[in-house]
């Protein structure tokens, strides 16, 4: 008895000493894989569907070509594993972006003095040689008002922080006031994106300015309310004559004002802006129930040389650019390349009291009209002078646009607008290389094409009928086999 108690003590202490040596192992594997993915700073899996979690390819094209040093410091942020996962990822994208995590800031009286910290504060500071640019847990965050939905912009203000501190000169850009049919407030969602790209945005009065500064990298000319001056006419003709960059953001003349001084300055590029409005018949081509809302692929080969992007806009009762022959094209020097454009099934209404939303015997076909160009004049000594223009300024605004009666949006945010505006700065300023989709915003709203929309409405109640139909047929064959 005494040798099988024995026998069981020793099997059981073998046992628990084996059991032991495996849970020791299995501890020492997890930590051993832990600290070596920690020191490795290995890229964490992002299985979401928009790759919330994971730098962007918008990112990844503002920096991919980064040659500048560049640190990033996180300031008593290490309870915050989402920003420091954050910050690894910038640090595998380019290996001139570091980071230094720095959780005493009594260390750092440098800081604490520059920023007027105190000790237990957080902070994010980009740095790069003598520029830097802080960033509050505030900057990662902004607001819907059309949503009433908190939105992250935590990658949106490190890789904007980031080009701000490594660019050399920002470029300026001014938008022209003085005769505006949308008061400012319209453009202020518009001008915060293209301030946050690393441009300096400022207003322009001519009358008061007197002229167009010289440092004036492209601008932005809004909807008329009323003609230009002919000073402010001579002054915008002579900017063009140097070379200069104009985004002209044009809606139809609704107002029915005559304006030959400003119309002296198109006629230089070519081409004019029709009186009447352009509607959709094409369902891919339009918001569900409103043809006014054209839908259309911006030509990524005229704004930037990634082919990858497909990008679309959504105008807003567009007039229709209209150029001028290719003979008188050629005597003033200018070329244009179509950057959108409607369906061949758009036709343009110039009797704005119809009500109806079909073509009727008083509107026009007008297939593949253009709503967006780059147009380029020719001058002298190898300069040009270069104009993106589109045939309609409410997408570009935050007008608020209300969605099949259930909740509104900017019309900016539909489809990719305020990436079109950006990236036609961008390419005015020669900065292509900052022309890409930029990430969504977390929200999510109902804005589906005609097509769409009846798509999916046949998946709503179309299949549920067929399937309470085969189930009625199935029924009656097996009660007629009783």
């Amino acid at each position: 008895m005494k040798k099988i108690i024995e026998i069981i003590k020793k099997k059981w202490l073998k046992d628990t000493f084996l059991t032991i040596l495996l849970i020791a192992i299995i501890f020492a594997i997890y930590f051993g894989m832990n600290y070596g993915v920690e020191k490795l700073n290995i890229e964490d899996l992002d299985l979401t569907t928009d790759k919330i979690y994971s730098i962007s390819e918008s990112t990844k094209t503002k920096l991919e070509h980064l040659e500048k040093e560049v640190q990033i410091q996180l300031i008593n942020l290490k309870d915050s594993v989402y920003l420091l996962d954050f910050a690894n990822k910038y640090t595998q994208l380019n290996p001139h972006i570091t980071k230094e995590q720095i959780d005493d800031l009594t260390t750092r009286p440098d800081l604490m003095s520059a920023y007027e910290l105190q000790s237990t504060d957080s902070l994010i500071i980009i740095k790069s040689g003598e520029k830097e640019r802080a960033l509050s847990l505030y900057d990662l965050y902004t607001y819907d008002y059309t949503t009433y939905e908190q939105i992250d912009v935590t990658e949106e203000a490190i890789t904007n922080a980031i080009i701000e501190v490594t660019i050399e000169d920002k470029p300026r850009i001014y938008f022209l006031e003085g005769h505006n049919y949308y008061d400012d407030y319209y453009f202020q969602l518009i001008k915060q994106s293209i301030k946050a790209e690393a441009n300096e945005v400022e207003n322009l009065n001519i009358l008061t300015a007197g002229s167009i500064p010289e440092n004036c990298d492209c601008l932005v000319i809004t909807t008329l309310k009323e003609d230009i001056t002919e000073m402010e006419k001579d002054q915008l003709i002579s900017y063009s004559n140097r070379g200069g960059k104009i985004l002209l953001l044009a809606d139809t003349s609704v107002l029915g004002s005559e304006t030959p001084n400003f119309n002296a300055l198109l006629d230089l590029y070519g081409f004019s802006i029709s009186s009447g409005i352009l509607m959709e018949q094409d369902p891919n081509k339009m918001i569900y129930g409103s043809p006014e809302f054209v839908i259309s692929q911006i030509d990524s080969n005229v704004l930037g040389a990634n082919t990858k992007m497909n990008m679309n806009i959504c105008v807003i009762a567009s007039g229709k650019i209209d150029f001028k022959d290719e003979e008188t094209r050629n005597n003033l020097g200018v070329s244009y390349q179509p950057i959108a454009t409607t369906s061949d099934n758009a036709f343009l209404r110039t009797n704005l009291t119809i009500s109806s939303t079909i073509k009727t015997n008083q509107d026009t076909d007008s297939p593949n009209s253009i709503i967006g160009a780059l147009v380029t004049r020719t001058l002298e000594e190898n300069k040009k002078a270069e104009m993106i223009v589109y045939s309609n300024a409410m997408f570009a605004t935050n007008q608020q646009i209300n969605m099949n009666n259930t909740y509104a949006m900017f019309a900016s945010k539909l489809c990719n607008n305020e990436d079109a505006v950006i990236n036609s700065v961008s390419y005015l300023t020669k900065r292509t290389d900052t022309i890409t989709i930029r990430k969504d915003a977390d929200n999510v709203t109902y804005t589906v094409t005609q097509s769409q929309h009846n798509i999916i409405m046949a998946i709503i109640f179309l299949v549920p009928v067929l399937i309470i139909f085969i189930g009625i047929v199935v029924w009656q064959i097996r009660r007629r086999k009783k």
